[in-house]
């Protein structure tokens, strides 16, 4: 009993540690060439997608939960900056841990990973379509936001255009960094993680 209690605790440990880790890496972020300048990059859902192999799909979403929540004190969006990160991390890990967990085999985790980046894909999409675009519109003409975008990507013309040729592929990109750094990092990770918190 003592020893499973010992094993509960370094659990909710290690999942409290990651998801600090993560909101520290949400601070930092940096843009990408021919992307709308306000989609910049982080890899804050490296942690979680970590989290996500070694703990299952439910503990990924409580991390992606909690960073959210702990940014959105800081937030310069009016928390819908947040709940479009929670949508697509979440997602992420939530369907690289619904894979995994059947099979945790390296093929496995590939195929999490890239099943995951078509997910958050569209979920990005989804997510600023119906909350990102609604939400800044009442702070700023679209028309003005897809000029900025334009001078940038000259792709960019409209509504759809922003989400075809900004937001999916943005997403595909940092969805194929993450994946990438998930892998090699769980990889080195995954016997330590096992050894202390089983």
């Amino acid at each position: 009993m003592a020893t499973k209690n010992r094993s509960r605790i370094r659990k909710i440990t290690t999942i409290a540690l990651f998801s600090a880790i993560s909101t520290i890496l949400m601070y930092i972020e940096m843009p990408l060439p021919f992307m709308p300048p306000f989609l910049k990059l982080d890899i804050s859902a490296v942690p979680i997608m970590i989290g996500s192999f070694a703990f299952g799909p439910v503990e990924a979403l409580c991390m992606a939960f909690i960073k959210s929540c702990v940014h959105a004190l800081s937030t310069t969006t009016g928390g819908v900056g947040e709940l479009a990160d929670f949508l697509i991390t979440g997602s992420f890990a939530l369907t690289a841990g619904l894979i995994y967990r059947k099979t945790k085999t390296k093929k496995s985790a590939i195929l999490a990973c890239v099943f995951s980046v078509f997910v958050i894909v569209v979920v990005g999409c989804l997510a600023n379509y119906f909350v990102l675009l609604p939400f800044y519109s009442n702070m700023m003409p679209l028309e003005a936001i897809y000029e900025m975008c334009n001078k940038v990507n000259p792709l960019i013309t409209g509504k759809s255009t922003y989400i075809v040729f900004g937001v999916a592929p943005f997403n595909l990109i940092k969805g194929a960094i993450v994946s990438a750094l998930t892998f090699l990092t769980y990889k080195k990770m995954s016997g330590f993680l096992k050894k202390h918190t089983v």
